[in-house]
């Protein structure tokens, strides 16, 4: 898959040569959960049909944290590489990455469409039902259809729905931070994870029998709810079960700390510090609490880690 960055006014379109016409999928896709994956894959099996190449165009950043609406788009579901894995192991042939400033948000509908779309040789668009684009969001997927005319087909793709509410990254975000991973796998077809660098704590851990890998996020990742998880940790492509707690650490710290994440990797005494450790979040097993006795946190990790091996199975 090749990674094309653009800016706009779009200076190297006639550069790029490409060999085939496109269908592409438009979107900002945080999490590419599972509605955006409808989006993209009929992108893709519209392209295999009509001898094309397969795109997306999104953008970076969030066009909600250029306009200013909404702190909470600094966080994402998915950073800038992972949301590029997905794409490939979709089986996507390019992504166009469109730097997202305000002068790519002024533009014009129609000029979006004749100044983006046609010179990057797209002869079919494919956009959610919700999809807006142009000045003020003035564009809407009719206005796609009718300004794609008569060369760039328009393909606008339904809502999927979950428990009667829409498949977004909204209901993703809120799922995550409520706890409920259940939910959070069935929207996304897979997993939450985040990935960082294992780094040195405070070494509490070790001396009550309980060492923990401290991660140090790469990215500004949508926090989970803090509390106690059940979670696979990858080091050095090899899976190891183990239970994280994401939180303040209220026994031992005050309130004015940062959360932190770390994990408790079972059966596993490396040292693994500087080295990057991916964490997937298989399910949340109680919120965290203050212990006024560290024997009673040690009580209540055991018991944690039992019930995360319970729920992990064989890792």
């Amino acid at each position: 898959m090749e990674i094309i960055p653009l800016s706009y006014p779009l200076l190297n379109a006639t550069t790029l040569s490409l060999a085939k016409p496109i269908s592409i999928a438009i979107g900002h896709f945080d999490g590419v959960h599972r509605g955006h994956q409808n989006v993209v894959n009929e992108a893709i099996s519209f392209a295999k049909d009509t001898d094309m190449l397969s795109a997306v165009l999104t953008f970076a950043p969030h066009p909600k944290e250029v306009l200013g609406h909404g702190d909470q788009y600094y966080s994402c579901l998915t950073p800038f590489q992972k949301k590029m894995d997905l794409f490939a192991q979709l089986g996507v042939d390019i992504v166009f990455v469109m730097q997202f400033d305000l002068t790519f948000a002024a533009m014009l509908p129609n000029e979006f469409v004749d100044e983006v779309l046609r010179p990057l040789g797209v002869k079919h668009a494919v956009i959610g039902f919700d999809f807006t684009f142009g000045s003020k969001g003035l564009g809407n997927a009719e206005v796609l259809r009718e300004l794609g005319k008569p060369d760039i087909a328009v393909s606008i793709i339904e809502p999927l729905f979950e428990d009667g509410t829409k498949v977004s990254s909204t209901y993703t975000r809120d799922s995550l931070e409520q706890g409920n991973l259940e939910m959070v796998s069935l929207l996304l077809g897979r997993s939450y994870e985040v990935v960082g660098t294992v780094v040195h704590g405070d070494g509490r851990g070790r001396t009550i029998g309980f060492p923990t890998a401290n991660l140090e996020l790469h990215d500004r990742y949508v926090s989970p709810r803090l509390g106690v998880y059940a979670v696979i940790a990858w080091i050095d492509g090899i899976p190891h079960g183990g239970v994280l707690n994401h939180g303040m650490k209220p026994t031992f710290n005050k309130a004015d700390v940062k959360p932190v994440m770390e994990a408790h990797l079972f059966n596993f005494d490396e040292d693994i510090y500087g080295k990057e450790m991916k964490v997937q979040f298989i399910a949340f097993i109680r919120p965290e609490q203050k212990f006024n006795a560290i024997a009673d946190l040690i009580a209540q990790i055991a018991a944690d880690s039992a019930t995360a091996k319970e729920l992990l199975g064989e890792l």
